[in-house]
């Protein structure tokens, strides 16, 4: 099952993770296999926490209906603009704690810690 997430990272090193704007849409409350999610609704990253294992992939999925971004603290990994249905995934392979904010809307803020 999929959780339904909204988060700002920020990577600890360059190599910790890889980046991908995905254009399939996702379920909000259903995921694939292996994904965790963070949801942009609201003007917020749902949930702003997000605790994650290590090699695990997070997508964010934008449920708003204006455009955001999801972009690292530290500049390790950075989406496109999300139109409403978009989405972008990232794999976090070392853990750490990852903070995230959008561009657009930097009060938009979330954390992923990867244990």
């Amino acid at each position: 099952m999929m959780r339904t997430i909204l988060m700002i990272c920020s990577l600890v090193g360059s190599s910790c993770v890889t980046a991908a704007v995905l254009g399939a849409e996702l379920p909000d409350s259903t995921a694939a296999a292996g994904h965790d999610v963070v949801v942009v609704k609201n003007f917020s990253f749902l949930p702003a926490t997000l605790h994650v294992r290590a090699g695990a992939t997070v997508t964010w999925k934008n449920a708003d209906g204006e455009p955001h971004t999801v972009v690292s603290d530290s500049g390790t990994f950075r989406s496109a603009a999300m139109d409403e249905g978009d989405s972008f995934q990232v794999t976090f392979d070392r853990p750490g704690a990852y903070r995230f904010f959008c561009s657009i809307h930097p009060h938009m803020t979330g954390t992923i810690i990867v244990e």
